[in-house]
């Protein structure tokens, strides 16, 4: 007689580099798939344990700079994990500063964009994108939250999924499991109010944006966001081998 075993929990890694930048609606979809989520906070972590038989890594996003080691020195450390699980083709999600973090793990060049790019505004999806998870993101009326002032370079052999006005290069895939976003799919109304104490002297320093304007788009846009996120992630999830557990 064979003992029957329960199937192993999975593993989430979750590199946050502020505390009010979190996982938001992705939680929830993570949660429903039986994932153990360990979250590492940079700067103060041992990093090491991030891609010790991690599942999945998450790169989150913060206010530094991606190319910035000598004052955080932990981002040459987080460039080598991602450049080892992205040639492993492991899944990986970069978001924001994990998007250029990735990008720069992959040889490309990470440099500021000249204007800041803050707020709510819909994307543009390449052919690729449009047949990716990415779709969730873009239907009618769907905004994103945009929240940065470096950009980068596709790097070589990534595929272009997504792109504003502002910034041409919006989210790439890499290899089959590495997804690198710009923008912020996992924003919530209620989790930005904290974005808006965290960041207030960016806001109050930067042209064109004030708290109360971004409130405002918020109350607008963050609902059909917090729709369209999960229901983007859960795709991905089930695309890069994550589907439900059996």
């Amino acid at each position: 007689m064979t003992a029957s075993t329960s199937p192993t929990r999975r593993r989430a890694v979750v590199i946050r580099h502020v505390a009010f930048e979190d996982l938001g609606s992705f939680a929830e979809p993570l949660a429903r798939r039986e994932y153990g989520i360990e979250f590492l906070e940079a700067g103060v972590d041992d990093l090491s344990r991030a891609d010790a038989g991690a599942d999945l890594l998450i790169v989150l996003g913060g206010p530094i700079s991606a190319c910035d080691d000598r004052q955080y020195p932990f981002l040459a450390d987080e460039v080598r994990i991602l450049e080892s699980r992205l040639r492993a083709d492991r899944a990986t999600l970069g978001i924001c500063l994990g998007s250029q973090l990735m990008a720069r793990a992959l040889g490309a060049r990470v440099y500021g964009a000249g204007t800041k790019e803050v707020g709510w505004g819909p994307l543009s999806l390449t052919d690729a994108g449009g047949a990716s998870a990415l779709r969730h993101l873009a239907p009618h009326e769907t905004s994103v939250l945009h929240w940065h002032g470096d950009t980068f370079d596709l790097p070589r052999d990534a595929v272009h999924l997504a792109a504003t006005d502002a910034c041409e290069n919006q989210a790439f895939l890499w290899g089959t499991r590495g997804l690198a976003l710009q923008f912020h799919p996992e924003a919530t109304g209620a989790g930005l109010e904290r974005w808006f104490i965290g960041h207030t002297l960016e806001i109050e320093t930067t042209a064109g944006i004030s708290v109360a304007a971004l409130r405002a788009s918020t109350a607008n846009a963050a609902p059909r966001l917090e729709r369209q996120g999960p229901a983007f992630f859960d795709e991905w999830l089930a695309q890069v081998g994550a589907g439900a557990p059996s």
